[in-house]
């Protein structure tokens, strides 16, 4: 594979996180009305003359969105060229684009109509999912040359269970976390892990709610991680692609559930923030490349028993033409 696809799909990568955490940054400094009702234009003009903190962010979170969506498009269209007779690269190809188009749909409709902050909150899930798959295209780019030996592995039902339910779990998570943002609740509740130091009492309002129980998910998946990256430690040594991936999940969501707890000591830190959105993308996409493995291991698994299937029938054949020396 020629290097130059690879650095331009790296490249795509980098620059599609920057929309995620441009989009994170927004939020978090409530500038999503920083060019006020107008898109793609900036308070109906080209050029804005007057110039705030918060257009400066809003507009600049548009223009990388906006070259992001020509860099994903120009991959997506070299991915179905070069590596078109990948089974994946395809889907991923369309998935990528499609929803980071969804993506700035959205965005769009927020700024032009109010939307609710339970509409809203999917805005982070959806550029979460493109990531994933611009992320994906770049490993099988990679993965063409054959410098990692994952294309063969069998995972087995138990592995496939969890890593299904962690992947869809994680993005009920994601959700509940931009409705935190989008609802304002970040600092509703001062203390942690509990709502108020020393206190078990039930959440007393809506947005005790949203946050307590977005702590609470978050909390089980560090707990179902946790779990399931000792039984790859246990069990998938030998798996060294498998038993790396669920390490470096391990090690991402208790670097999540940290930088979390952080924004509350840290009363909302900016910086904390944005690193807490960064480790949930990253663990979101070593999750969906665990998925893209489940997904061949099937084929893989079927493959390697016709094989199987074949080497005996060709040792049963062998045996049959074995010419019988007569006795004397």
């Amino acid at each position: 594979m020629k290097s130059s696809l690879k650095w331009f799909a790296v490249l795509t990568t980098i620059v599609m996180l920057f929309i995620l955490l441009g989009g994170a940054l927004v939020t978090k400094t409530d500038s999503g009305m920083g060019c006020g009702r107008s898109w793609p234009l900036c308070n109906g003009q080209l050029i804005p003359d007057k110039i705030t903190i918060e257009l400066v962010i809003e507009l600049s979170h548009r223009l990388v969105s906006g070259a992001g969506g020509f860099l994903v498009l120009i991959l997506s269209y070299m991915s179905w060229r070069k590596i078109g007779h990948i089974r994946e690269a395809r889907f991923l190809s369309v998935l990528s684009f499609g929803f980071l188009l969804l993506q700035g749909l959205i965005g769009a409709a927020a700024v032009i109509w109010s939307q609710s902050d339970f509409v809203l909150a999917l805005h982070f899930g959806i550029s979460l999912i493109s990531f994933a798959a611009v992320f994906l295209l770049t490993l099988l780019i990679f993965e063409v040359d054959k410098k990692f030996e994952a294309e063969k592995l069998i995972v087995d039902k138990r592995m496939t269970f969890h890593i299904i339910g962690v992947l869809i779990f994680c993005l009920v998570v994601v959700y509940t976390g931009a409705l935190v943002r989008h609802t304002e609740s970040s600092l509703i509740c001062k203390d942690w892990p509990l709502c108020v130091n020393d206190s078990l009492a039930l959440p007393s309002n809506l947005y005790e709610w949203i946050q307590m129980g977005h702590r609470a998910m978050a909390g089980a998946i560090f707990i179902w991680v946790t779990y399931v990256a000792y039984i790859a430690k246990k069990h998938y040594k030998n798996q060294k692609v498998l038993y790396g991936g669920w390490i470096a999940a391990f090690i991402l969501v208790f670097l999540q559930v940290t930088a979390g707890a952080f924004i509350i000591f840290s009363r909302q830190n900016l910086y904390i923030a944005l690193t807490h959105a960064l480790f949930i993308a990253c663990f979101f996409g070593v999750m969906s490349y665990l998925m893209l493995l489940t997904s061949r291991s099937k084929k893989n698994a079927l493959a390697k028993q016709k094989g199987s299937s074949t080497h005996t029938v060709k040792g049963q054949d062998e045996q049959d033409i074995t010419p019988t020396v007569p006795a004397r």
